[in-house]
């Protein structure tokens, strides 16, 4: 009995020693588990951490060209654009005038996402197309007012290459086809953020206002103007604290304003979602004037012939008494 006894309790110790055994085996690969999670996770979190702010994701490019007749000061407006949108591409005069799909084609060669298209008209008008390529939508404008930065010569000054801040007047949030426009041009005047010719400060704003049913497009430096710490201590300031002063707003150009005509569902064409009812083409103000004038020269030539036979029908008869005395 007592050697039956000693092999179960050497059994049983011999299970137990087995069972820490594996347990011990077992503990490493948990913990080696465990700290291979623990690396994974915190991998992420350092590479989180460490992602570049300016890394190139949003990759918006705007492809900006013109027809041919265009005007000295439509080329000039044209430049400018150019210089004040770094995310822009450019391309040569656009011939086919009456096929303006052949756009979106360039637009897949250039690979932009957006265009801006200034179509001459006349050598006297000027329309722009702001599209949204291949699919749309797209709105079409008439420029009016133009002034170019060469033209205005304000003192505001920025940074080539820079992006802008995007400022729009609380109306283009009343109706839905402002809200579109709004969209639109938030897509193709935004510089996006890591472009690689755009520079990474924020020293100018776009203002799109809404007035007399037209867009008006303002370019503004942004300025901190500087406090004298002489001024200050002598009219009883803290110089230290005026260092952070509000911001400035000085013009810089150009200067121009958008009748918006129609808005397209697709690129350059398609169906019609939208059409200013307030809208005037220029050739109708230009037939107005020109019928104003030949009014104009009727009212004076009926008023001539009028007067000429008010005097032949109001003529005097002759006074016998008035040739008494002559002999």
């Amino acid at each position: 009995m007592l050697k039956r006894k000693r092999a179960a309790d050497e059994a049983k110790q011999g299970n137990g020693a087995a069972a820490a055994a594996s347990a011990a085996a077992v503990a490493p690969s948990a913990a080696a588990a465990a700290s291979s999670g623990e690396g994974r996770e915190s991998k992420v979190a350092r590479k989180e951490a460490s992602r570049d702010v300016t890394r190139y994701i949003n990759k918006q490019r705007t492809l900006v060209l013109s027809s041919r007749g265009i005007t000295h000061r439509d080329r000039h407006l044209l430049s400018d654009m150019r210089d004040l949108m770094p995310h822009s591409k450019k391309d040569a005069k656009f011939d086919a005038k009456d096929d303006l799909g052949t756009i979106n084609e360039l637009c897949e060669m250039k690979n932009c996402s957006n265009a801006v298209f200034f179509e001459a008209r006349k050598r006297k008008d000027l329309y722009m197309w702001v599209s949204r390529a291949p699919n749309g939508p797209s709105v079409k404008f008439h420029v009016q007012n133009i002034h170019t930065m060469a033209e205005v010569k304000m003192t505001g000054n920025c940074l080539k290459g820079s992006r802008a801040i995007l400022n729009f007047d609380s109306t283009f949030d009343t109706t839905p086809a402002y809200q579109l426009l709004k969209e639109l041009l938030t897509q193709t005047f935004g510089a996006p953020k890591g472009h690689p010719k755009v520079k990474p400060f924020i020293d100018h704003m776009f203002s799109f206002f809404i007035a007399d049913n037209r867009i008006w497009f303002r370019n503004y430096q942004i300025v901190y103007d500087l406090v004298d710490p002489d001024a200050a201590a002598a009219a009883g300031s803290n110089p230290a604290k005026q260092t952070a002063e509000k911001p400035v707003l000085v013009e810089i150009g150009p200067r121009f304003v958008l009748n918006p005509i129609k808005i397209f569902g697709g690129s350059f064409g398609g169906a019609t979602l939208w059409e200013n009812p307030s809208y005037v083409s220029p050739n109708t103000v230009r037939a107005a004037a020109l019928s104003a004038r030949a009014n104009k020269y009727d009212n004076r030539t009926k008023q001539i012939a009028a007067t000429q036979q008010h005097r032949a029908e109001s003529v005097i008869p002759s006074n016998p008494i008035d040739t008494v005395f002559e002999d």
